[in-house]
């Protein structure tokens, strides 16, 4: 699809959206001016479902089981059928799990999820916007434009689509919780990853900035910042022949990953690197560490080793 007519249709997708509110908020609300003690006996008779996209494995499935186990109910979105694989491995730890395949790096699958969200029985109070993808290579003479331009669909205008439908909607309950995945890669130049590294720094500073507007709202707003993680990302990424794609992917486990990402969430916390101690360290000390040197480390991880 053309992608200046997929951000036409969204934007004017998103204004048709605004106007459902408006006629929405001119009726009754059971959120406009409730009390304490009447919220939490309306979150009592009401299912809290929590959003995850990229669930269908790695940090995406494990942020799904760890909200199952905080007593969710779940609706769970992957780019493919897989998505079905892992809803049917919570519904058997007993959780209750909806799911829907969209590829959202593309319109009509962003349109898809947020349908699914806004038909939801109860109250959305918990997205985690995981999906991303990324690729390894020269950008001048290795990488694809098509591959790259997919990477800013899904990581970035994805996540803006979704995160500017689903933060109104938190506003006007009072509550909720948005949990962006970025990546210790969005705080470094990334040579051999230049356009995922990008992506990634965008949602940290995105996330940032949504953190300080709407924390005095009751919303938190969290980036999740992983170290290299035992997931198929490198896979995806074409970068298993490299230092990082290797060993450098046992640095830190998918499921420690979730749960810290979690913790910072519901600690109203801004950022988190997760999860191992190396990771932190990595990620406290980069910011004094210069770029020259950051990038130097990044590009002989991310090499071809043959």
């Amino acid at each position: 699809m053309n992608k200046d007519n997929m951000r036409s249709r969204a934007s004017e997708s998103f204004e048709e959206g605004n106007q459902a509110r408006e006629e929405i908020s001119t009726q009754p609300s059971s959120f406009s001016g409730a009390d304490t003690k009447t919220e939490e006996i309306e979150t009592g008779s009401e299912k809290r479902w929590a959003v995850v996209t990229g669930a269908s494995s790695g940090i995406g499935y494990h942020l799904a089981e760890l909200l199952g186990e905080r007593g969710f109910s779940l609706l769970l979105n992957s780019s493919t059928e897989k998505i079905i694989e892992a809803q049917d491995k919570l519904v058997n730890r007993g959780f209750d799990v909806d799911a829907i395949e969209a590829d959202l790096s593309e319109f009509e699958g962003v349109e898809k999820l947020w349908e699914a969200i806004e038909a939801l029985p109860g109250v959305v109070e918990i997205v985690a916007l995981n999906a991303g993808v990324g690729t390894g290579g020269d950008f001048a003479t290795e990488t694809s434009l098509e591959k790259e331009l997919e990477i800013i669909d899904l990581n970035v205008v994805a996540s803006v689509y979704l995160a500017k439908r689903v933060l109104p909607r938190m506003v006007e309950q009072g509550r909720g919780r948005l949990l962006f995945t970025s990546s210790i890669a969005g705080t470094m130049p990334t040579p051999l990853e230049a356009v995922y590294g990008a992506s990634k720094a965008f949602l940290l500073s995105f996330s940032q900035a949504l953190h300080h507007e709407l924390k005095d709202k009751g919303i938190a707003v969290t980036a999740l910042l992983p170290g290299p993680t035992n997931t198929n990302f490198f896979e995806r990424a074409g970068m298993q022949d490299t230092q990082v794609g290797t060993e450098g992917k046992y640095t830190n486990d998918p499921r420690e990953v979730a749960k810290q990402g979690l913790d910072a969430l519901f600690d109203g916390d801004d950022h988190v690197f997760a999860s191992s101690a190396k990771t932190k360290l990595q990620g406290e000390l980069g910011k004094f560490i210069p770029d020259e040197m950051m990038a130097k480390q990044h590009k002989k991880m991310a090499a071809k080793k043959s």
